[in-house]
């Protein structure tokens, strides 16, 4: 029943999702704190015009194939590496997933890399890093925070209806203008409900 209640929560279009924000949906990042990210930190290298990958064993993991993947309308591309020969590496217990010192003795590295993800993950990450990035998050954590809450609990707006980052643009600015014009309706029938009571007072 736990699991059962997990999926619904989850839905169909995410692979995961917070405890403590049942809206947010994690990114898997090369490695986090717990270290619990995919192992293929490794040395990336350019022979001839071929590029590959060394472990931290000193093993190549070359090019296998080319792999697509269509999710939620976006398709994915995803290359392939792999190990020839994987036998005797003291990392194998740490680099292959679910590793079974048994059963998984013949077995060597594969690895699939989205390499446009990864280009867009190292940009984004130096963005964020730089000093404009810094001060960036620090102002939205001042002012754009509470607004972000107030957007999506109370006014129930917690996904967008349309994909590309051109129709998104378009969707969120109309939503902004609308509120704008909420929250000037707003000071002004404050301003007026003040100027009322001041009349009355004044009469009175």
């Amino acid at each position: 029943m736990e699991y059962k209640e997990c999926f619904e929560i989850m839905g169909t279009d995410r692979n995961s999702y917070s405890k403590t924000d049942l809206e947010a949906t994690f990114m898997r990042m090369k490695e986090d704190h717990m270290r619990n990210g995919q192992y293929y930190n490794m040395k990336y290298e350019v022979f001839e015009d071929e590029h590959y990958y060394v472990c931290h064993d000193g093993r190549q993991l070359r090019h296998i194939r080319t792999e697509t993947k269509e999710q939620s309308g976006y398709q994915q591309t995803f290359e392939v590496y792999g190990c020839a020969d994987c036998s005797g590496c003291q990392h194998k217990s740490k680099c292959l997933y679910k590793y079974n010192a048994e059963k998984d003795t013949e077995k060597n590295k594969v690895m699939k890399i989205n390499e446009q993800w990864e280009e867009l993950k190292e940009e984004s990450h130096a963005n964020i890093q730089s000093e404009k990035g810094i001060l960036k998050r620090q102002t939205r954590s001042i002012q754009t925070e509470g607004h972000f809450g107030d957007i999506k609990e109370n006014e129930n707006f917690r996904r967008f209806n349309y994909r590309t980052s051109e129709k998104v643009y378009k969707e969120f600015m109309l939503y902004a203008i609308g509120r704008n014009i909420n929250k000037y309706h707003r000071f002004l029938h404050n301003k007026i409900q003040k100027f009322e009571g001041k009349s009355e007072q004044k009469t009175a």
